[in-house]
């Protein structure tokens, strides 16, 4: 188990962007964190109001958006265009190739995460999919929000190219647990309050844990609750 926490991650910073970076990315890189299972980027984002990222291309890239706070703006090349907000899934598979903008229109920061995993196939038609999850969220469960394991083929919120990968997201009252996934690669996102990993301790607000062989770790949010992201990875 490999605990990173918040202020340790490389960080860009300009007049309108506050991005934290899991993994090397852009002109940070360190050999040694290029990323962890199949998860190549994960990057916690506050955009300035009236500002964003323009339109630029990816390609042969399974892109899964969650907002935080706020509202991002999307627009691609194929014609899809979408507000993503709290409780709201997104995703983008970027296959043969594909261009977009994400912009905040509103009058607040906007704080989100943005995680990126290599599909199965390559060259694939570009597509786009959002759905809403904030009903299955009030359960306080590990919610699949996007996934290609086999196992969520009937009940992910949307369905990504990577039949080896799988994200959920639990939103937890105080003092309430969820078990992690038992996989090869799991990966612990607290984005927003404060929890108590077995075996690790307390993690804050964007701290993360790197779990290999996770054989199903407790998580139990603190006194103000906690809102978490999980990758199941089987590579």
């Amino acid at each position: 188990m490999d605990i990173r926490r918040a202020d340790d991650r490389f960080r860009t910073q300009n007049e309108w962007l506050d991005s934290r970076h899991s993994f090397s990315f852009g002109p940070y890189y360190d050999p040694a964190n290029v990323g962890f299972g199949l998860l190549m980027v994960h990057n916690d984002e506050v955009v300035a109001p009236g500002t964003g990222f323009d339109t630029h291309p990816h390609q042969d890239l399974e892109i899964v958006t969650w907002v935080l706070r706020g509202a991002l703006v999307h627009q691609d090349s194929e014609g899809h265009s979408g507000i993503v907000y709290p409780g709201l899934a997104q995703r983008m598979s970027a296959g043969s190739g594909i261009q977009h903008s994400e912009r905040n229109d509103a009058g607040e920061p906007v704080r989100y995460v943005q995680m990126w995993v290599r599909p199965d196939e390559v060259d694939l038609d570009p597509t786009y999919q959002q759905a809403e999850v904030d009903d299955i969220l009030a359960t306080g469960e590990l919610v699949p929000i996007a996934s290609g394991l086999p196992k969520h083929a009937t009940n992910a919120a949307i369905r990504i190219n990577q039949r080896k990968a799988g994200l959920y997201a639990a939103r937890l009252s105080p003092g309430q647990s969820v078990l992690l996934p038992r996989a090869p690669y799991v990966h612990l996102f607290v984005a927003l309050g404060t929890i108590t990993l077995e075996g690790a301790g307390d993690l804050g607000t964007a701290d993360a844990a790197r779990v290999v062989a996770s054989d199903g770790q407790l998580v139990t949010a603190g006194p103000d609750g906690a809102e978490v992201l999980v990758w199941e990875m089987l590579a």
